[in-house]
């Protein structure tokens, strides 16, 4: 709850407008993958991270294996890890493109993930190859609706 709490205040402050489900938040301006990553879009450049949903039902994340700046990455394709206490998962980018920048932060202090997921806890910025794939995303009210779909058949 608590986290949920700091994510509210920080999306105040980034002038985010999230909508609050029950156990995760969804922020209105993002695209998300079915694969639980988002993606904010400015210009040509695409910051990426994984979702509320994906670190709640992650648990406490211990490791996040970063891609290499420059290294090129694929819309669908894996291009880095997140370890838990629970399970390790595939990162697989929303978009693709040229990686210019990575969140070191999260080589220190993972857990940024769990606690900021779509603040602090940002994966890798990317040079967006095709913007065209951006519109193959869900938006926020489609995403809420595929996690509670995905969470009623288990």
């Amino acid at each position: 709850m608590a986290s949920r709490l700091w994510v509210s205040k920080v999306a105040s402050h980034l002038k985010l407008s999230i909508a609050h489900r029950g156990f995760a938040s969804v922020v209105k301006d993002l695209k998300y993958c079915e694969s639980h990553e988002w993606v904010k879009v400015d210009g040509g450049s695409a910051t990426v991270g994984i979702t509320d949903h994906a670190q709640d039902h992650l648990g406490d994340v211990v490791y996040v294996e970063l891609p290499e700046v420059g290294a090129t990455v694929t819309q669908g394709k894996s291009f880095g890890a997140v370890e838990s206490v629970k399970a390790t998962s595939d990162i697989n980018s929303p978009v693709s493109g040229k990686v210019v920048e990575v969140n070191e932060e999260l080589s220190n202090s993972p857990g940024l993930v769990n606690a900021s997921p779509y603040g602090d806890g940002w994966i890798m910025k990317v040079e967006i190859g095709n913007s065209g794939e951006v519109s193959s995303l869900m938006d926020s009210d489609q995403y809420s609706k595929f996690c509670e779909e995905e969470d009623s058949k288990h």
